[in-house]
């Protein structure tokens, strides 16, 4: 295992599912992206509503909710001029030809040990990352996070920030993938969540479109 996720996890990657750890391993060497296309059951919660309608234009998070909608996940490693290694994952979901993105992009801090997600089209939400591994599934959850501001990071107040869980396994017989993910907010309740299936296959890629990384950048790094 190569990559961003192996940093954060050392030597605990080694008893993720073989499939999920493959998933997670992608390198800014490899000339290739994952595609994984399958449907998704989604919820969202009424008080975050109005915060919502205005996210999907930066490919944050949207209003719709429904059941067994069509999905699909593109994931790709690249590295920045600064020399941060990345991963960049961009969801759509599709109701009935909306197309909604939801774009993120994982980087390690080496100097640091940390790992941080910039999330939507600008990168101009950053949450810290702390993965574990439970019973062979890659589990997520958000730490400390910022608002970037002119290349200033604003620290989010407690009452502001969200708890962000992603859990990613494998599941054999069906030879499928399965991700649950929740966001919660301690003063507005429930805000997104969606849970499904998907299968996965490669993409032989040349150089890493530019629309899948963060237009600011991600240099420097949260504090």
């Amino acid at each position: 295992m190569t990559g961003v996720y192996e940093y954060a996890l050392g030597e605990a990657a080694a008893d993720l599912h073989p499939n999920v750890r493959e998933r997670y391993a992608l390198g800014p060497d490899d000339a290739f992206a994952t595609v994984g296309r399958g449907r998704m059951d989604i919820t969202r919660g009424a008080v975050a509503l109005p915060v919502l309608y205005a996210m999907p234009a930066r490919n944050l998070l949207f209003p719709e909710s429904g059941e067994d909608v069509p999905f699909s996940v593109t994931t790709v490693g690249w590295r920045d001029p600064a020399g941060y290694e990345a991963l960049t994952t961009r969801r759509e979901f599709d109701f009935d030809g909306k197309v909604r993105q939801f774009d993120s992009t994982t980087v390690w801090d080496r100097d640091r040990g940390r790992l941080f997600d910039f999330l939507g089209t600008g990168g101009h939400v950053v949450s810290e990352l702390h993965p574990r591994v439970e019973d062979g599934d890659l589990v997520v959850e958000g730490g400390k996070q910022w608002t970037r501001v002119g290349g200033r990071y604003l620290p989010t107040p407690g009452p502001l920030g969200v708890d962000v869980t992603v859990r990613d396994r494998y599941d054999e017989s069906e030879e499928q993938f399965h991700v649950t993910a929740t966001v919660e907010s301690g003063l507005v309740g429930h805000i997104l969540g969606y849970r499904g299936s998907f299968t996965q296959e490669r993409r032989e890629m040349e150089r890493v479109p530019e629309d899948l990384k963060p237009v600011t950048g991600i240099d420097p790094l949260p504090p």
